[in-house]
């Protein structure tokens, strides 16, 4: 690296305190900054795959970090703060340090020599944040690859019962239509005996009502034989009648049975299939992200190759 030369201050005091002033309100106006803007720092880096970081766990830098015990591995909130910390102190440390180099002889070298050491404990933390956000990302490919097992562990597991109640469902309508068509076979039978009973029942009123004329009988006896006669005629009609309105509600419940199980049927065979298209995007997704995630570890890989070949 080469190193720029070195700048000879002027004696001038005025200088100085004009420099030191300058100085003092930009290390205040990065404080701040660093403070709001440092916690995100860590988060905005961008991930790479796990074979990016070599040598296994990076070691902190020497400012006093705290290193991550192995059976801390999985605490990623913790992790995570402490990489921010790191960072915010890392800023916190090289601004200092700038101020501080402009009541030195030699600033341009201390200043140099400040923003190496600052850029060095960067890429460390860099490359600790790279393997926390590689091992988040198999932690979550991990517990979303346990629950799609157990999902297709309940799937299966449910399935005889789903092939059971669609078999009794499908016997229960075999049923059903073998004994509708029991009952309209035995009502088609029955129907020449029913209307020989009507015929055979009219011919005896009518017998009845000739006798009772030849009996002569009285006028108003046959008046109220008569009116007896037009209420039973009439009370059996009502029931005729009452009995087809039965007999055609019976027929359209069958009918709308019929229909509501046709119904249900359709349902469950489109809910199977859009449970088995989701399921094939969802394997689609995992796919591109995986391809995806491949791509972006190789170009994280080559980007650290180029870099390291740039530093040397």
């Amino acid at each position: 690296m080469s190193r720029r030369p070195f700048l000879t201050l002027p004696n001038s005091h005025f200088f100085l305190a004009s420099r030191a002033a300058a100085v003092v309100t930009t290390l205040a106006a990065a404080l701040v900054a660093v403070s709001v803007s440092a916690p995100a720092l860590a988060q905005n880096t961008p991930a790479s795959s796990a074979a990016a970081v070599t040598g296994g766990a990076a070691t902190y830098d020497t400012a006093g970090a705290s290193a991550v015990q192995p059976d801390d591995t999985n605490n990623f909130d913790a992790r995570q703060k402490d990489l921010d910390r790191r960072s915010t102190d890392n800023n916190y440390r090289y601004a200092v340090a700038e101020h501080d180099c402009y009541s030195k002889f030699f600033v341009n070298h201390c200043l140099d020599s400040a923003r190496n050491e600052m850029r060095e404990k960067r890429a460390v933390i860099r490359k600790e944040q790279l393997a926390l956000d590689d091992e988040q990302r198999a932690a979550r490919a991990q517990k979303r690859d346990e629950q799609a097992a157990l999902q297709r562990a309940q799937d299966a597991a449910d399935a005889p019962q789903r092939a059971a109640n669609d078999a009794r469902n499908a016997q229960a309508y075999q049923d059903k239509q073998r004994q509708h068509a029991l009952d309209q076979a035995q009502r088609t039978a029955e129907a020449p005996q029913r209307a020989a009973n009507e015929q055979a029942y009219q011919q005896k009123q009518r017998q009845h009502a000739l006798d009772q004329a030849q009996q002569g009988i009285g006028a108003s006896q046959a008046a109220a034989n008569q009116k007896a006669y037009d209420q039973k005629q009439a009370n059996f009609q009502q029931q005729l009648d009452a009995a087809r309105q039965q007999g055609a509600q019976k027929a359209q419940q069958r009918v709308e049975n019929q229909q509501h199980f046709e119904q249900k049927q359709a349902t469950a065979a489109q809910h199977k299939a859009d449970v088995e298209a989701r399921q094939k995007q969802a394997a689609e997704k995992a796919r591109e992200k995986q391809q995806q995630q491949l791509q972006e570890q190789q170009q994280q890989q080559q980007q650290i190759e180029q870099q390291k070949q740039q530093g040397k």
